[in-house]
């Protein structure tokens, strides 16, 4: 019996999410998804996209189709009403959100994956996905210094920039990646393998309340949910998806990594990874996406850029340097008046995103300046070799 009657749990939801009765039992049968099936299970996600989640609850139970039944077999002694009304009260003391497909907070990029899409996810925090530029930075858990060092450069250039970090928040390379992102005040969101009540690891409990607190922390996975090897390396689906590029940072031979390079590739996600020394076994798994998944050399978050479509690209044959983007950006400035980020955007001819992250770079580079109305400006030579002295 599919237990879409409790109305202890219903009304658990419907604190989480408001009372809109037909959004609450879909995202309630959502829920109840989360907690039968397995990260990415195709045939409850075909089902789900067929009938919807409530019907294909109902279907389950009735139907004779081979498939289903066979598939039904692990999923039905997961169906226990106090799993469910677990799950929720414990999202409801972990300050978690259920966010389901058609709500504002919905991740689109997660679409891609098809039937193999998460069904639901849960958050901690109030960060929605951003309509920019997004890339995940993943690598090894057991990473070195050379490794966390190019990762922090990485991330906190990319952050600065306007560009959102993705990462799984392991130790390693993940949190390096994290940190990075955060100090610089950029955007970072973290994908985990148990539910987002129960810190993974536990060891980086403060860094993903910081996430948190400024971006968001996701789980495809109930509140309660335990890690499981499975899981980690279903999560990095999502991980992949979400992100428009992915850069293996550092990684070993068989490093789960090239796990989310694969699902990179198969998503036709731009990938990348950074090279490092050839008698390092840290560095194996980023040589073999080079070679093997014919990924993009990155060695500065100017690559990344280029991997976004953001990057400076060379004029064609023919035609003057002042084609050259940041040119464009630069002659939209003035150093005497101040102008916003869509001014410099229509008088550049640029997108506002590519915009944005140009002038992010500029400034990292000391050619533009801020204010604190968040307009920009030019500034002098003089100044700007001092600052890079500096």
């Amino acid at each position: 019996m599919i237990p879409l009657d409790d109305r202890a749990a219903v009304e658990a939801l419907e604190g989480l999410r408001g009372s809109d009765g037909a959004a609450v039992a879909d995202a309630y049968a959502r829920a109840v998804w989360s907690i039968l099936v397995e990260p990415g299970d195709g045939i409850a996600g075909a089902l789900v996209e067929t009938h919807g989640a409530v019907e294909a609850l109902l279907r389950i139970s009735e139907s004779d189709d081979p498939e289903i039944r066979a598939a039904r077999a692990p999923w039905m002694p997961r169906l226990q009403p106090a799993a469910i009304a677990a799950a929720l009260d414990a999202a409801r003391r972990c300050e978690a959100t259920l966010v389901v497909p058609g709500d504002v907070d919905w991740p689109s990029r997660l679409d891609d994956l098809g039937v193999h899409a998460p069904i639901a996810l849960w958050r901690r925090g109030t960060g929605a996905p951003s309509d920019g530029p997004a890339v995940a930075l993943v690598g090894a858990r057991a990473s070195t210094a050379y490794g966390e060092a190019v990762a922090a450069d990485l991330a906190a250039e990319l952050g600065a920039a306007g560009v959102t970090v993705v990462s799984g928040a392991a130790y390693g390379i993940d949190g390096a990646c994290h940190r990075a992102a955060l100090s610089v005040g950029g955007s970072t969101v973290a994908f985990l393998a148990g539910g987002v009540d129960r810190p993974y690891p536990r060891g980086h409990e403060n860094l993903l309340s910081h996430i948190a607190a400024t971006g968001a922390v996701w789980s495809e996975t109930p509140c309660g949910a335990a890690p499981t090897k499975w899981r980690f390396l279903s999560r990095n689906r999502l991980i992949a998806a979400m992100a428009d590029a992915v850069v293996v940072v550092e990684a070993g031979w068989r490093s789960g990594s090239l796990n989310t390079a694969a699902h990179a590739a198969t998503l036709g996600r731009a990938l990348g990874a950074v090279p490092g020394p050839v008698t390092s076994a840290a560095s194996a798994g980023c040589h073999r996406v080079l070679r093997e998944f014919d990924g993009v050399c990155v060695t500065s978050s100017n690559d990344v850029l280029e991997m976004l479509g953001a990057g400076d690209s060379p004029p064609p044959a023919g035609e003057q340097a002042h084609t050259d983007t940041s040119t464009r950006l630069l002659d939209a400035l003035s150093p005497r008046t101040a102008r916003s980020t869509a001014d410099i955007a229509r008088r550049s001819g640029l997108a506002p995103d590519e915009a944005a992250i140009l002038l992010g770079f500029a400034e990292l580079e000391g050619r533009v300046t801020r204010d604190d109305e968040g307009d920009w400006r030019t500034v002098s030579r003089s100044a700007s070799k001092g600052r890079r002295a500096g």
